[in-house]
């Protein structure tokens, strides 16, 4: 019998001069990168670390366009793998936070929403938790310094300061938001100076450390008039919502045309509450697209707006242990977040009415307890791990006196 052959033609497809070498030259998509320059933010025209609507744009985009940020660390700080609890008395601040920005976005009006969809994070190869002696939720019982140092990739976040751990990543931006209006630096100025006047934690505009200096600092032109970032405000700013991942898209209303928006203080990953004071703690490059709602400012009033899909679901532990606890606490004991209030009425009782604080801090201090027993951890170790990995649940606010707040902490990402 007589073979025949086949012969299988390929066509070959031929391209002019200039071609394409692979699918990583070809660009489908409009992009303004805002850089990181120099050092620290003092060394970059592209960094600030205060808010005045007479800080000028430093790029423009149009609604659409991808736009890339490269930002530091909250701390601005020169800290790194080998930094151990001592190294944070150098830490000033005053320089919190460094913030990438802000851009003019073409188009939109003050009265608009301006609508951010978080498109990605690329994470530095190196984040830390630090435990700052007088800030952090139970500031009473952790007076101590201490930082755990993170080796971070996209999968996970590991510590020799926490041995097994492996924290998955599950980026944010910590702070994030748009430029408020003169209107807004006067309002918002005159309620926090009028609660500092009454004992609370309210921090008044401090030119020393304030960028850009012509304008923020010791002798810039609205020194006395800039708003520090470390509350979040109604321009969204340092809000540590660990929900605003990949997928979802930020509502902020514009305070001045072009909104002017900001990035930075980027979180590897952080549980719900941040309760140390610190997540995991990173520089990273973000990109965002943006599109404007016309007029839409009016439906948001106390805060940005967020929206998503089944990001959440996403976060959720596969395994869990919860603890559960009231506004009750100890004869005597006036927690710090109501020092302010006085302590005649407050000290003696054991069970305050409606009152979350109290509860959650119940609810956390039983977990770290929990930790430390069933790990073998420090205190300070299971606070943590409860900064980055547990989440404060409000169970329920209509059980007068009694309102209810969990701790839930994931156990899947604990190998011992």
């Amino acid at each position: 019998m007589k073979m025949r052959a086949f012969v299988l033609a390929v066509p070959v497809l031929l391209f002019a001069a200039g071609s394409y070498a692979d699918t990583t030259d070809v660009k489908t998509q409009s992009r303004v990168l805002v850089k990181k320059m120099g050092k620290h933010c003092v060394d970059d025209p592209n960094c600030f670390n205060r808010y005045h609507p007479a800080i000028k744009p430093v790029a423009t985009a149009k609604p659409g366009q991808l736009l890339t940020y490269e930002t530091r660390d909250a701390l601005d700080s020169d800290l790194n793998v080998n930094s151990v609890p001592k190294d944070l008395g150098a830490v000033d601040l005053n320089y919190v936070h460094p913030l990438t920005g802000p851009v003019y976005i073409e188009g939109a009006k003050r009265g608009d929403v301006l609508a951010v969809t978080l498109i990605d994070i690329e994470p530095d190869e190196y984040g830390y938790t630090t435990v700052v002696p007088g800030f952090g939720f139970l500031r009473d019982r952790f007076t101590e310094p201490f930082i755990a140092n993170w080796k971070l990739n996209h999968l996970e976040a590991v510590s020799d300061q926490l041995p097994g751990v492996r924290i998955p990543f599950n980026g944010f931006m910590g702070t994030v938001g748009v430029m408020p209006g003169e209107p807004e630096v006067d309002a918002w100025e005159a309620r926090e100076t009028q609660l500092g006047k009454a004992g609370g934690v309210a921090l008044p505009p401090q030119p020393t450390g304030a960028l850009p200096a012509a304008v923020c600092g010791p002798n810039g032109s609205h020194k006395d008039k800039c708003l520090r970032t470390i509350p979040p405000r109604e321009n969204g700013g340092n809000m540590d919502i660990k929900q605003m991942v990949v997928g979802t898209t930020l509502l902020l209303p514009c305070f001045v045309d072009g909104c002017g928006l900001f990035i930075g203080d980027v979180h590897f990953a952080q549980g719900d509450g941040e309760v140390a004071g610190t997540a995991i703690e990173m520089g990273a490059t973000v990109t965002v697209r943006t599109e404007i709602r016309k007029g839409m400012a009016a439906m948001i009033k106390t805060g940005p707006h967020f929206e998503g899909g089944s990001q959440i679901k996403q976060l959720e532990p596969d395994r869990f242990y919860a603890t559960i606890s009231y506004p009750i606490k100890k004869a005597g004991e006036i927690p710090p977040q109501h020092k302010y209030l006085g302590g005649d009425k407050i000290g003696p009782l054991v069970n305050l009415s409606e009152d979350l604080t109290v509860a959650a801090r119940g609810a956390l201090n039983e977990m770290i307890d929990w930790l430390v027993k069933t790990y073998g951890w420090t205190p300070v170790q299971a606070y943590v791990y409860a900064s980055v990995a547990c989440d404060l649940r409000i169970g329920n606010v209509v059980d007068v006196p009694n309102y209810a707040v969990s701790t839930i902490c994931p156990l899947e990402h604990i190998r011992k």
